[in-house]
C-alpha cells in the first residue's frame, strides 16, 4: 500500500478545511427560505459548478473509469443527451419555476394542477432520492473503505462491517456543515470540490502515462485494436444501453428529468437571482459534464493498460490504483477530492430532501401557525432525520455487483418518466385536470415495474418509456371524463 502519512494529513486536513470553510460561508440563517434557497444570491457560475459536483461526483470519480476500464467509451454518448436535455428544461421548465415564489420543484405542480398532485410528486421524488443516494453514499465509502483495510485498523472485521464505518463516517461529517450551512455552504464547498477531484482526475492521467509498461502512443494502439476507444454505438439493440439512439433520447429525457423535475437540481436553480441565470448555469453544466466523462473515461481506459486487463470489480479500479500506486501526497490530495467531492451529492441531497419535507408537506398541513425561526428550527432536525435515513439506505446496496453508476442512474429512471411526464403535461396539455394527471404518473411508474422486471429493455430507455406512457394514460383519462361530463349535461337538458 502507497498511502503513506502524509497523505493521511492531507485528507483529514482537507476534510476539516472544508467543513470550516462550508460553516462559515453558509453563515447564519433567518428563515426556512434563506436555508434552502439563500435568498436567491448565489451567481450563476458557482450553481452551474454546484450542479456538476452535486450530479457526477462519486460516480464519476468513482465507476466511469470502471465503465470504460470493462468496455469502452461508448457511455459519453449519454453526455450528448445530457446536454439535449438541460436546454429543452432551460427553455420550458425553468420559467415556471420563475412564475411566482415557488421553493422547490413540485410546488409547480401543486400551482397548476392542485395540492394532491404536489403531494404525490414530492413523496415519489424523496423515495427515489434516498435510494439513488443511498447509492452514492455507498460509492462515496468505496476509497475509504479501501483505505482502512490497507492500515489494518479493524484486522478482525469482515469486509461489510468495514463499509459500514466507511459510510457512516462520510455521512457524519458531511451532516456537520449541510446541518449549520444550509444551502450557502452546500454550493460554496461544491466550488472548491468540482476543481479538486477534476485535477485529480487530470493527475491521474499524468501519472498513468508515465507509468505504464508500453510508450504512451502503444497503449492508444492496444486500445483501439480492443475496441476500448469505440465512442459511437450505432446499432439498433434496444436491450443495449449505450446505442447512440438510446443515449441521445436516454441521456437527454433523463437530463430533463433530473435537472427539471428533481429537487436536488432544481433547489440549486433557484438560488440565482434571475431566469437568465439559472439558464446559463444549466445548460454550461451539460458541457463540464461531457468534459469530465471524457477525462474518467480516458483514465478507465489507461488504467485497462496499466493492469494489463486484469479481473476485478469495475467500481475498485480506480481507487486502487489511487492507494496503492500514485505518489506519496498526490494520493492523498486526490482520495481528499474524491471524498469531499462525493460528499457535495449527499450534502444536496439531505439539503434537497429536507426542503422539499418542509415546504411541500410540513408548512402546508404543519406550520401555517409557526414562526420563521421554528420553521428553521425544524428543518434542521429535519435534516438530521434525513442523513440517517440515507445511511440506512447506503447499506441496502453493499452486495451489489453491479457498477454504481449503472446502479444509481437506473433507479433515478425508474420514477423519472412518470415525474417528467406530469410536468410536461402542466406545461404542453393545458386541458389536463388533476385526476387525470395523478392517473397518468402513478401508470408512469407502475408500467415501469412491468418494463423493468419483465422486459430486457435497457436502462436508458426507462425515462422516455415512462413519459410516454403518462402521458397517453392522462390524455386517455381526461377524454373519458369530458365524455361522461358531456354525456351528463346532456341528460339533464
Amino acid at each position: 500500500m502507497n498511502f503513506s502519512y502524509l497523505d493521511i494529513i492531507i485528507v483529514v486536513l482537507y476534510l476539516a478545511g472544508v467543513t470550516s470553510y462550508g460553516i462559515i460561508k453558509g453563515g447564519k440563517q433567518k428563515s426556512a427560505r434563506d436555508y434552502f434557497v439563500s435568498e436567491k444570491a448565489i451567481p450563476w457560475w458557482a450553481v452551474c459548478f454546484a450542479i456538476v459536483a452535486t450530479e457526477t461526483s462519486a460516480l464519476t470519480f468513482i465507476s466511469v473509469p470502471g465503465v470504460a476500464y470493462a468496455g469502452n467509451l461508448n457511455f459519453l454518448q449519454i453526455a450528448i443527451g445530457y446536454i439535449l436535455g438541460r436546454i429543452v428544461v432551460s427553455w420550458f421548465l425553468l420559467p415556471k419555476y420563475y412564475e411566482g415564489e415557488l421553493l422547490t420543484a413540485y410546488a409547480y405542480l401543486g400551482k397548476r394542477f392542485g395540492a394532491k398532485t404536489k403531494n404525490t410528486a414530492s413523496a415519489v421524488f424523496m423515495v427515489t432520492r434516498v435510494f439513488a443516494d443511498g447509492v452514492r453514499l455507498y460509492a462515496t465509502a468505496i476509497p475509504l473503505a479501501l483505505l482502512l483495510k490497507g492500515w489494518n485498523i479493524f484486522p478482525a472485521a469482515p469486509d461489510w462491517q468495514i463499509y459500514t464505518y466507511s459510510i457512516i463516517i462520510i455521512a457524519v461529517i458531511t451532516l456537520a456543515y449541510t446541518y449549520l450551512g444550509g444551502v450557502r455552504a452546500v454550493i460554496w464547498t461544491d466550488v472548491i470540490q468540482m476543481f479538486i477531484y477534476i485535477g485529480g482526475g487530470l493527475l491521474a492521467v499524468y501519472v498513468l502515462s508515465g507509468n505504464m509498461t508500453v510508450s504512451y502512443s502503444e497503449a492508444i494502439s492496444q486500445l483501439s485494436a480492443k475496441g476500448k476507444l469505440n465512442f459511437f454505438d450505432l446499432s439498433l439493440d434496444f436491450n443495449k444501453p449505450y446505442t447512440l439512439i438510446a443515449s441521445i433520447l436516454g441521456g437527454g429525457f433523463l437530463s430533463m428529468a433530473s435537472h427539471g423535475t428533481d429537487q436536488l437540481i432544481v433547489q440549486r436553480l433557484l438560488t440565482t437571482n434571475s431566469l437568465k441565470s439559472s439558464q446559463k448555469a444549466l445548460i454550461t453544466s451539460g458541457f463540464i459534464v461531457f468534459f469530465q466523462f471524457a477525462l474518467f473515461l480516458f483514465v478507465g481506459s489507461l488504467l485497462y493498460i496499466f493492469f494489463n486487463g486484469e479481473v476485478m470489480k469495475s467500481d475498485e479500479v480506480f481507487p486502487k490504483f489511487i492507494i496503492n500506486y500514485m505518489p506519496s501526497g498526490v494520493s492523498g490530495i486526490i482520495i481528499a477530492g474524491l471524498l469531499a467531492a462525493a460528499m457535495s451529492t449527499l450534502s444536496g441531497s439531505i439539503s434537497a430532501l429536507s426542503s422539499t419535507l418542509v415546504e411541500d408537506i410540513y408548512k402546508p398541513y404543519f406550520g401555517k401557525n409557526k414562526t420563521e425561526r421554528q420553521i428553521l428550527g425544524v428543518s434542521k432536525i429535519i435534516a438530521l432525520i434525513w442523513c440517517g435515513v440515507l445511511i440506512l439506505s447506503a447499506f441496502l446496496f453493499m452486495n451489489s455487483s453491479q457498477a454504481v453508476v449503472v446502479l444509481g442512474l437506473s433507479i433515478a429512471s425508474f420514477t423519472y418518466g412518470g415525474l417528467l411526464g406530469t410536468f410536461l403535461l402542466g406545461v404542453f396539455f393545458k386541458r389536463i385536470s388533476q385526476v387525470p394527471a395523478i392517473i397518468g404518473f402513478l401508470c408512469g411508474i407502475t408500467g415501469m415495474i412491468f418494463i423493468i422486471y419483465f422486459t430486457k429493455i435497457a436502462w436508458t430507455w426507462y425515462t422516455l418509456i415512462g413519459v410516454v406512457i403518462t402521458i397517453i394514460t392522462a390524455n386517455i383519462i381526461q377524454l373519458f371524463i369530458n365524455q361522461k361530463s358531456l354525456k351528463t349535461e346532456t341528460e339533464k337538458v
